[in-house]
């Protein structure tokens, strides 16, 4: 393990840290040799377990946090994996925050602080479903957003300034890792036909209704635009210390087990430990243990 960082693990499905590919590197559905479902299943079961068992060290061990990053276009599944994945963990370990429209008071300080406020202490696992990389995704396919942010000055041009947002990102992160934050980002890669297939059977049953937003239908008519922008993102700020996953999303059960293991894989590679006693408080252990046992039938 490098001392500047922690890094997340190998994967296939790991992002490369350079510009040698394009979007349909990227596949949207599980590969031939997949387990089926009801294995897929089991496997999530046996990650979720060790992940709970693990942030359990995590937080006696008090040297790392770990922070999960969702991005995604809508209905690619981000509030299920995130319920699926940590179904098992201590709430008392875990934190999920969700990111909407910034407030008039957010937006009164740079893009990065509303998230700042938010990381996870050491010992425990934060999960970011949406995150400071809507400041170039959706912003970036609606730069009007920015009349809003008042910024102090006008960039040279928006390509100038998504640039700047990059180089701020990765520094941010570079930060948070060098500190202890093993940092693990997913984009939830789900297709344009797979989307209108799960915005339909939000329309047509009632019990999903309510997760339809009007506004789904316009973002998805920006699809293309999107793409452009999640190609940049990747691009630009899949690193070494903060990697981007590409996770296949048309399957839910493939996508939520690949996360899963990959959330087991970096928290194993954390090389976390119980906190030895010192030779004077196991000493004292020692002695509170006869005078307990002396004390039987008290």
């Amino acid at each position: 393990m490098s001392h500047e960082w922690v890094h997340g693990p190998d994967s296939p499905y790991r992002v490369p840290h350079d510009d040698g590919f394009t979007l349909k590197d990227f596949s949207t559905v599980p590969p031939s040799d997949a387990p089926d479902k009801s294995e897929r299943q089991q496997r999530l079961v046996s990650f979720v377990e060790e992940i709970d068992a693990l942030q359990r060290v995590l937080y006696a061990d008090n040297r790392h946090a770990v922070l999960l990053v969702f991005q995604a276009m809508d209905a690619a599944g981000k509030d299920g994996t995130i319920r699926a994945v940590l179904s098992g963990v201590d709430p008392a370990g875990c934190q999920v925050t969700s990111f909407k429209r910034p407030s008039e008071n957010e937006l009164d300080h740079d893009f990065l602080w509303r998230h700042a406020r938010s990381l996870p202490e050491r010992g425990r696992i934060g999960v970011f479903n949406r995150s400071w990389y809507e400041e170039v995704l959706a912003v970036r396919v609606h730069p009007e957003f920015l009349e809003r942010q008042r910024l102090p000055w006008q960039p040279d041009s928006l390509d100038a300034l998504w640039q700047e947002r990059y180089e701020s990102i990765n520094g941010f992160e570079r930060h948070l890792a060098r500190n202890g934050t093993l940092i693990l980002k997913f984009w939830l890669n789900v297709s344009r036909e797979e989307q209108r297939e799960r915005l339909l059977e939000r329309l047509k049953e009632p019990d999903k209704n309510w997760k339809f937003d009007i506004n789904d239908m316009g973002e998805r008519a920006r699809w293309d635009d999107f793409q452009v922008a999640y190609h940049h993102m990747l691009k630009e700020t899949s690193k070494p210390w903060a990697p981007w996953y590409a996770i296949p999303a048309d399957s839910k059960s493939y996508m939520r087990c690949a996360v899963a293991e990959i959330i087991a894989q970096g928290l194993r590679r954390l090389d976390l430990k119980y906190p030895d006693a010192s030779p004077e408080v196991r000493q004292k252990l020692r002695e509170l243990i006869g005078e307990l046992r002396a004390k039987k039938g008290d």
